[in-house]
């Protein structure tokens, strides 16, 4: 298996709504974004599948060499070495790639938000900086267009964080902010038991309208010129989008289950955004 199969196989094993986006680029900028998503999946699995911090820590250092040996042309793993051709190509920049590792980190560290504004800067570096890479590689004119990336990654996050409450509970971490837990009479600790109130719904329905809001914010900063070269954002947002209604249209069901569309739905959604854009 040559480096960009690992990338592929790991992309399509994850299952991920982004996969699908993926199928409507040419084949160069599908290469480069399937190796950043693959590099992204490393980084998260080694917090996630790695229960003892100091192991996990000391694996996130070997991928902070790993990427300056990506800068330096001396690349070990298949990522790395996917990576490697792409960066130049793409105008990558490896502070952006460190920023990821940075987010990434900060989950063996912190599980709890006291506010909006700290959970952002834990969205801008997991999700806000990919949004700016994808930029990159997708291609754009306007540079306005980056801000429009910015924002939909922290869309995405956010997404992400709603359709996870109860998993990420199960590994003791809640990135709903203390401060909206607070507001709206939510425990911590009825998250974690997996207690559903009217008070947990009206919390749910308050974090999709912040991510609507988002992709509102979003979508009104990408300029006209770049939106074709942009498509397959757009192919994510009609996918993550769908996602939210069908959370909402479910009652905010997420404490004991991942709401997830099917496949085929996927594909539909994608192929009808992208050939709308």
């Amino acid at each position: 298996m040559n480096p960009d199969e690992y990338c592929q196989q790991k992309a399509a094993a994850s299952g991920s709504s982004f996969y699908y986006s993926f199928l409507f680029l040419p084949p160069d900028k599908r290469r480069a974004i399937t190796a950043l998503y693959a590099f992204c999946r490393e980084i998260d699995d080694v917090v996630d599948e790695t229960p003892d911090l100091q192991i996990a820590s000391t694996k996130l250092a070997w991928w902070r060499k790993e990427l300056a040996a990506v800068y330096s042309g001396t690349p070990q793993h298949p990522v790395g070495q996917a990576l490697a051709p792409l960066v130049q190509q793409f105008n990558l920049p490896q502070e952006n790639l460190s920023e990821i590792i940075d987010g990434m980190e900060m989950d063996l560290t912190q599980s709890r938000y006291l506010d909006f504004k700290g959970l952002s800067l834990y969205c801008h570096r997991v999700a806000g900086v990919v949004g700016l890479l994808a930029a990159e590689i997708f291609g754009y004119t306007n540079r306005q267009t980056q801000k429009y990336a910015h924002e939909l990654g922290l869309a995405f996050q956010l997404t992400n964080i709603i359709r996870d409450v109860g998993e990420d509970a199960g590994r003791g971490r809640i990135y709903l902010p203390v401060e909206d837990l607070q507001r709206f009479g939510v425990p911590a600790r009825e998250i974690i038991d997996r207690k559903y109130s009217d008070n947990f719904r009206a919390l749910m329905q308050f974090q999709v309208e912040r991510a609507e809001k988002h992709y509102d914010q979003a979508l009104a900063l990408l300029p006209k010129e770049d939106r074709k070269a942009q498509r397959t954002g757009l192919v994510m947002v009609a996918i993550y989008r769908t996602l939210l209604k069908e959370i909402a249209a479910d009652g905010y069901q997420v404490l004991t289950q991942r709401v997830s569309l099917g496949p085929v739905r996927k594909l539909c959604l994608a192929w009808w955004t992208a050939v709308r854009a």
